[in-house]
C-alpha cells in the first residue's frame, strides 16, 4: 500500500523543529468555576475548530475518566481543565464547545470519558483516521505533526497516573502539546484527502464515529483474562470467573486498575494449581506479597466458592459464540465459506491497495468475515450491498466494495 498521496519522505523536514513547551507558556490548570466562565466565553467567542483531548488514567484507576481536558482555540491559546476540580461546574464549557467542529486524535478513545462530562461534539475531525484514510502508515500524533508540519513534539507521560494532585509541570507541558498542533494538521489533512478524494469519505467516517452507540458490556468480561487458555477444565474456569469477579468488585470499589489488585498471571496460576488452603495459596508466585497476603481470605473464599459450585453451574469451556468461527476453523467446518472468504479478501486487498488505504478501513474485518459465512442467498450487488449497510458500513465503502464483494462470492460454488 503506498503511504499517501505525496510520498512519506518527501513529507518528512530533514530537521524538524523540536517543540518543548506550548507557545504561549503551559498554562495553569483551571479549578476555579468563576475561572472556567471566563475562559469558556473567551473558547464561545473565537473562531474556527477547537482541539480538545483528554488525560486519563487508565492502568492506574477502575474509571476511565478524564481527569484533564485540554482545549485550544485560534486566538485563545490552550486552556487545562480538571473536571475532578470543577465537579458539576463544567457548564459554561459545555456550553462554548457546542456547535463548533471538534479536532481529536484517535476520537474513540476520548469520547467516552468526555461523554461522561456531557461533553459530546455537534462536529468532529479525527487526525488519526484522516491520516489512515490518506494512506499514512504510521498515523500516531507526534509522526503525522513532524510529516505534515516539521515539528517534533516531546512526549513521555502519556501512560502517567493523571489522577495525581498537583499536576507536575512537565506532564501538563506535554498535556498542552497535545493540542498545540492539532488545527494545523487538520487542516493539512484535509488538504490532503482533498487532493485524493477521499474528504467525502472522511467525513462519513467522522459523522459515524460522532454518532456511534456505546459499546455493549461484554456478557462475559471475565473469559478476556491473560492466559486463560492455559485453563483445560470447567472446573478450573469457574475458579478463574470467581476470582476474576472477586478482583474486579475490589477494583471498582477502590477505584484501582484490576491488574495493579491481582495481575491476570496470578489468577490464571491459582485456577490451574487449586490450592487446597490459605497455606497453599500463599506459596504461589505474587500471593506471597504482602498486600495478597491481606487479602488472601477473599481469594481463597473466591476458589472455595468455585469448587462448590455444581455441575451445571460450570462455564462452558466452549461458549457460545454470536458470530462465526475463528477462521483457521473454517475450512473443517465449512470449506466453501473458507473459499469465499479468501477470495473476498484478495478482492478487497486489491482495491484497498489501489485506494491507498488500510483494508481495515475499507471494510470491517468482523462484516467481510460474517457476509462471507452467511452470504444473501442471490449474493449479486445489490443484496451484497444490502448485507454491507445492514452491518455499518458506510456510502463510500458499499460503492467501492459491494460489487467486488459480490463477484468474491459468486466465484465459489455453495
Amino acid at each position: 500500500m503506498g503511504t499517501s498521496g505525496t510520498e512519506d519522505a518527501d513529507l518528512a523536514r530533514s530537521d524538524p523543529v523540536l517543540l518543548t513547551e506550548p507557545s504561549g507558556g503551559t498554562p495553569e490548570v483551571v479549578t476555579d468555576p468563576r475561572v472556567l466562565a471566563d475562559v469558556s466565553a473567551a473558547i464561545g467567542a473565537g473562531q474556527g475548530p477547537i482541539a480538545v483531548d483528554t488525560e486519563r488514567a487508565s492502568g492506574y484507576r477502575y474509571s476511565q475518566r478524564a481527569y484533564l481536558v485540554q482545549v485550544r482555540r485560534e486566538g485563545v491559546g490552550t486552556v487545562l481543565v480538571d473536571p475532578i476540580g470543577l465537579d458539576d461546574h463544567l457548564e459554561p464549557l459545555i456550553s462554548a464547545l457546542r456547535g463548533a467542529e471538534w479536532v481529536l486524535h484517535a476520537a474513540s478513545q476520548d469520547l467516552p470519558c468526555l461523554a461522561e462530562l456531557n461533553l459530546r461534539p455537534d462536529r468532529l475531525f479525527d487526525t488519526e483516521l484522516a491520516g489512515r484514510l490518506a494512506g499514512f502508515e504510521r498515523v500516531a500524533l507526534g509522526t503525522l505533526v513532524e510529516l505534515l508540519l516539521g515539528y517534533r513534539l516531546e512526549k513521555g507521560h502519556g501512560a502517567a497516573d493523571w489522577s495525581t494532585r498537583p499536576l507536575p509541570r512537565d506532564w501538563l507541558n506535554y498535556a498542552a502539546l497535545d493540542v498545540e498542533l492539532l488545527v494545523p494538521l487538520r487542516d493539512a489533512l484535509e488538504a490532503e484527502l482533498t487532493a485524493q478524494g477521499k474528504l467525502d469519505w472522511a467525513l462519513e467516517e467522522f459523522e459515524a464515529l460522532r454518532t456511534a452507540p456505546p459499546p455493549q458490556p461484554r456478557a462475559e468480561p471475565w473469559r478476556r483474562t491473560s492466559g486463560i487458555h492455559r485453563v483445560r477444565t470447567p472446573r478450573g474456569l469457574a475458579a478463574v470467573r470467581s476470582l476474576w469477579e472477586a478482583r474486579d468488585g475490589l477494583a471498582r470499589q477502590r477505584d484501582i486498575a484490576p491488574g495493579r489488585i491481582l495481575p491476570d498471571s496470578a489468577i490464571v496460576h491459582a485456577a490451574v494449581t487449586a490450592p487446597a488452603d490459605e497455606a497453599g495459596l500463599l506459596e504461589l508466585p505474587v500471593f506471597r506479597g504482602r498486600a495478597q497476603r491481606r487479602l488472601a481470605d477473599t481469594w481463597m473464599r473466591a476458589l472455595r466458592n468455585a469448587a462448590a459450585l455444581g455441575r451445571r453451574d460450570l462455564p462452558d469451556p466452549s461458549p457460545p459464540n454470536d458470530g462465526p468461527p475463528p477462521p483457521n476453523r473454517w475450512a473443517d467446518k465449512d470449506p466453501a465459506a473458507a473459499a469465499r472468504l479468501v477470495a473476498a479478501r484478495a478482492a478487497l486487498t486489491a482495491i484497498a491497495e489501489a485506494n491507498r488505504l488500510p483494508v481495515e478501513n475499507l471494510l470491517q474485518p468482523d462484516l467481510v468475515r460474517r457476509t462471507c459465512w452467511e452470504p444473501p442467498a442471490q449474493p449479486d450487488a445489490a443484496a451484497v450491498a444490502e448485507v454491507l449497510r445492514a452491518g455499518g458500513a458506510r456510502n463510500w465503502q458499499v460503492t467501492l466494495t459491494a460489487e467486488a464483494l459480490s463477484q468474491a462470492l459468486r466465484s465459489v460454488a455453495v
